[in-house]
């Protein structure tokens, strides 16, 4: 579950038209709350020197009972960023949890993958969806996903698929424009103008077709994204994430950001 967890909150995860003028050198902090409470820090380093990007989470679990454990992930990846988008070429995932490590590698060739390995290997079994060879091509890790560049704060942003393999499963999430907002609270990181984008999980394989959590964000309408402005890096990053649950919402708020 804290795997899950993670890969929601920073889904947590930014879309290019030009190249970048100058380096970025920025940092982002986000809270991640289950029915208003909290249960998660994240951190989210990246740079940027118009050719190669490099992005850093740490994220420190506090748990909420059965629901999600605590524990502790660090996720890096690297690529290249003179594009269009943000291209990986290395992935890496660790999470600690139940005194039990995680680990995933993943290679990119272009947007194809070209190796990938986790430990401890995910047992097969009659209701896990194969992964297929041509699943494997046109992907992207899912921290960089989430970070777009684009000319400005609309509709643009959400109108995107992105295709995401970690290593273990491979999923669409489609975008669609929701509405132009506003952020105005001061307890948060940014105050201004918002885009907000609707979320549809698709699972395409790698899942267990018996899994409850892939079931339910398959089924469920409540998963909606806001995205900012990262200051004038051109750069936009997620300032809100919510997912209903039966619990009440899993909600990633962003509390700073420096750039």
């Amino acid at each position: 579950m804290i795997r899950t967890a993670l890969v929601l909150a920073a889904l947590v995860p930014l879309a290019v038209t030009n190249v970048l003028a100058a380096p970025v050198d920025a940092r982002a902090s986000y809270v991640v709350t289950v029915g208003g409470i909290n249960v998660a820090m994240v951190d989210i380093d990246l740079d940027d020197d118009g050719a190669q990007y490099g992005l850093e989470l740490s994220a420190r679990v506090a748990g909420l009972g059965s629901v999600v454990a605590s524990g502790t992930a660090s996720a890096s990846v690297s690529g290249s960023s003179a594009g269009a988008a943000l291209q990986s070429r290395s992935f890496a995932l660790e999470t600690r949890a139940n005194g039990e490590v995680f680990t995933s590698n993943v290679g990119y060739d272009g947007r194809n993958v070209s190796a990938f390995q986790v430990q401890p290997p995910v047992q097969d079994s009659y209701d896990r969806v194969p992964l297929e060879r041509a699943h494997l091509t046109g992907v992207g890790d899912f921290l960089s996903a989430f970070v777009l560049k684009g000319n400005g704060l609309d509709r643009s942003l959400c109108e995107r698929t992105l295709r995401i393999f970690t290593g273990v499963e491979r999923f669409n999430i489609a975008l669609g424009f929701l509405d132009n907002d506003e952020a105005t609270s001061p307890r948060t990181g940014y105050q201004g103008p918002l885009v907000a984008c609707s979320l549809d999980y698709q699972p395409i394989s790698g899942h267990f077709e018996s899994s409850e959590m892939t079931n339910y964000l398959a089924d469920t309408s409540r998963m909606i994204l806001w995205y900012a402005p990262l200051g004038q890096t051109g750069y936009f990053i997620p300032y809100r994430v919510i997912i209903g649950t039966s619990m009440g919402d899993l909600s990633m708020v962003l509390t700073r950001a420096q750039s």
